[in-house]
């Protein structure tokens, strides 16, 4: 049994619970509000930042990309070909570099500004950054949306799955952080029917369920959040 510190909103903690899911590893869950900066998560991971694992007589592992090469080098090969991280170089050099488009690039520049306006604002005191939520930040985020979905769209018809022709981490990456944006109803799928179709097949996988069934009071989800044929 693992042990999460997440939150269930954070993009690249959600990821880590998909691949947690694909692997069939049970996880307990451990909510963590990062902007409280508490001494004992702090100890944990000096970052402050989401997600953390925690597995019995190894140290803390901290961060979506060493998480994700941990469950790979330790539970890979028991999975076979269900692999998330392909065996040979060139291919998980890609896998790699969508990770990392996804987990960095699309969260500084979509889902992070999204999320912490529009959800984390809401429970943070004023003194950690909370308030109204800052317009200017969500219209930009939004625009950037837009380009991120067309560049999954793009990658959506050039191949069977993102990075290739098998399900990867890149794919549950991408996946995880549209679907925190998409929660708030901020994805705007009519722009591009390859990466909606794209991510329809990732959202039906059983690792996906339990992100589907969680709800944020006081903010509904969107029309299309549940739905699998949406």
């Amino acid at each position: 049994m693992f042990t999460l510190f997440h939150h269930s909103f954070c993009p690249q903690s959600r990821f880590i619970r998909l691949a947690l899911g694909e692997h069939g590893l049970d996880v307990r869950p451990v909510e963590e509000r990062v902007w409280e900066r508490r001494e004992a998560f702090l100890a944990l991971n000096p970052a402050g930042t989401t997600p953390v694992l925690i597995a019995e007589g190894i140290p803390a592992i901290p961060g979506a990309a060493i998480i994700a090469d941990y469950l790979d080098e330790t539970y890979g090969e028991r999975v076979g070909e269900r692999r998330l991280l392909p065996p040979s170089m060139p291919e998980r050099i890609e896998v790699r570099r969508l990770m990392a488009w996804f987990n960095e690039k699309f969260f500084e520049e979509a889902s992070g500004p999204l999320v912490t306006e529009r959800i984390y604002k809401r429970f943070m005191r004023e003194e950690n950054g909370g308030g109204p939520p800052e317009t200017d930040v969500i219209r930009a985020a939004k625009a950037n949306v837009r380009h991120h979905l067309a560049y999954i769209g793009w990658l959506a018809r050039t191949r069977n799955y993102l990075a290739g022709e098998k399900l990867t981490y890149a794919d549950l990456a991408a996946a995880a952080h549209l679907s925190a944006i998409d929660y708030l109803g901020d994805v705007p799928w009519a722009e591009d029917e390859a990466a909606k179709a794209w991510y329809a097949r990732i959202k039906s996988r059983p690792s996906f369920r339990p992100l589907l069934s969680e709800w944020l009071a006081g903010v509904p989800a969107s029309r299309t959040y549940v739905d699998l044929d949406f």
